[in-house]
């Protein structure tokens, strides 16, 4: 069984199962292979001076693959569902269950409107900021909870944010990721 369900591979879904896989869980990440980063060439992401999306991608994905996702490219996941007390991720290759989904799908929010999470006036999904939706142990991320203000590195962070809630939920406590150069050798 999977632990935590990732539905997204952009910036938001490759950090969120970047965090939650680093840290031991496991971590299944679907991708259609959709994210605007395929158009984009990032000069405003901190600590990156200037690559191409595509190359960025690549990157993130061999990070997340080093870790130990499971990640399934180019599936699309057609439904989620609360099914005794674990979700239910529905895909083009069968089902997953887990504890924790990430929802990462850019402005394609009908699984969280499937799931019944609770959506803003402006339409967007509704979260706090652990980016907990009003669903327990669903998050949105990303475009998803934004009008506007669709950056790589913003998303990334809500990613972030989601699987550190994620991971201090699982441990009990407050989680902080927080690696030093020994960490490294």
């Amino acid at each position: 069984m999977a632990r935590v369900a990732v539905v997204g591979g952009g910036p938001a879904g490759l950090s969120a199962a970047l965090f939650t896989a680093k840290n031991g869980l496991e971590t299944v990440l679907f991708d259609t292979d959709e994210t605007w980063l395929h158009k984009a060439h990032l000069f405003n992401y901190l600590g990156i001076e200037s690559v191409d999306g595509e190359a960025f991608l690549g990157t993130a994905r061999d990070q997340v693959d080093g870790f130990g996702v499971d990640r399934h490219q180019g599936v699309e996941v057609t439904d989620v569902s609360l099914e005794g007390g674990r979700f239910e991720v529905t895909h083009a290759e069968g089902s997953e269950t887990a504890d924790s989904v990430v929802l990462a799908t850019g402005t394609d929010r009908s699984l969280a409107e499937a799931l019944g999470c609770r959506m803003t006036e402006e339409g967007v999904v509704d979260v706090d900021v652990t980016m907990e939706t009003s669903v327990e142990d669903v998050y949105a991320t990303g475009a998803m909870v934004r009008t506007e203000e669709w950056q790589a590195v913003i998303s990334a962070g809500d990613g972030a944010a989601a699987a550190l809630n994620v991971l201090a939920k699982e441990k009990g406590e407050h989680f902080h990721d927080f690696d030093t150069p020994a960490d490294a050798e």
